[in-house]
């Protein structure tokens, strides 16, 4: 089958297109054949050799989420789920390739109203911005602060936020991207130095920047307030400790939830997307064997919204 390895770390030019087995669906699996695979900023950096949520033994095939078609089912495992569209993570390595065998407990069934981009493209980051605006509990009323407004998770974190009664400022780096957010009561560009006097304060801050403007962002959270720590597109994390947090009375929230809570938050979004309720934004699509431009166009800040592979 068609894939992409990567046999060391380092730029972008390390993700190589290549063969490899096809892989088999033992007991208790079932064998995706692979129509889009979801690309991460976390995998990225995890490609340039950054420490990251899985370990990985070289050589590899990287990807970690995948939507396709359920071709095979190993011993066990109901054979009626053979055609059914799914997405699935992988554990962290091999969904860019042709097909992949995960564990049939893993697969989410797309509704089928909703097209496979789209589930793909709510994997990670819709489970991400349920879970985060469940944590941090936002309510009608409330003023928040998304930043990264126009990237995968951040422009769900604006449709979400509205949905639960908040007012929302959007905030993302430079006219290009500002120009792309959508649904927002306001919308900033972080990039300018004086940004945060356009915000004023707020009562929730989704922190998926970090780095500088994280740090800003801290600042302007009311007494009684909530900050969710979840990115660092900047680079770095957000220069926020639990005393600094606690000196102020502001909350910070930097988990989510148990699995089940997780497996839960993804079908809620899959769910609202199917109703219309929930959109993911796709912004650039690349051929598999293109994987090196995808990760390039994410680490130079081009992307907006989800970038996928077609496989």
């Amino acid at each position: 089958m068609r894939a992409v390895w990567m046999r060391e770390f380092g730029g972008p030019e390390v993700l190589v297109p290549g063969e490899a087995p096809d892989p088999v669906a033992g007991p208790g699996q079932v064998l995706v054949e692979v129509v889009f695979a979801n690309i991460t900023f976390v995998e990225t950096q995890f490609r340039a050799g950054a420490p990251g949520p899985f370990r990985i033994s070289l050589p590899a095939i990287p990807g970690n989420g995948v939507g396709g078609v359920i071709g095979a089912v190993g011993e066990g495992v109901d054979p009626d789920l053979a055609g059914q569209r799914v997405v699935t993570a992988t554990g962290g390595s091999g969904g860019y390739a042709e097909r992949v065998a995960v564990d049939a407990a893993s697969v989410f069934e797309v509704p089928p109203a909703l097209s496979l981009d789209a589930a793909v493209a709510l994997l990670a980051d819709g489970r991400t911005a349920t879970g985060l605006v469940h944590a941090t509990r936002v309510r009608p009323g409330d003023r928040v602060l998304v930043e990264a407004a126009a990237g995968g998770v951040g422009s769900l974190l604006v449709q979400l936020a509205k949905a639960a009664g908040a007012s929302v400022v959007g905030a993302a780096g430079g006219p290009a991207k500002v120009a792309r957010v959508r649904g927002a009561d306001l919308v900033v560009d972080y990039l300018q130095p004086d940004w945060t006097s356009s915000v004023g304060e707020v009562d929730v801050v989704f922190d998926g920047v970090g780095g500088e403007i994280g740090t800003a962002a801290f600042g302007l959270v009311r007494p009684g307030g909530r900050m969710a720590v979840y990115g660092l597109a900047g680079g770095s994390w957000a220069e926020v400790s639990e005393e600094d947090a606690a000196a102020r009375g502001v909350a910070l929230v930097q988990s989510i939830g148990t699995p089940a809570q997780l497996r839960a938050f993804t079908e809620s979004a899959l769910a609202a997307a199917a109703s219309g309720s929930l959109v993911p934004v796709i912004g650039r699509r690349f051929p598999l064997e293109k994987a090196a431009d995808a990760h390039a166009t994410i680490e130079s800040r081009a992307a907006v919204g989800k970038t996928l592979l077609v496989v």
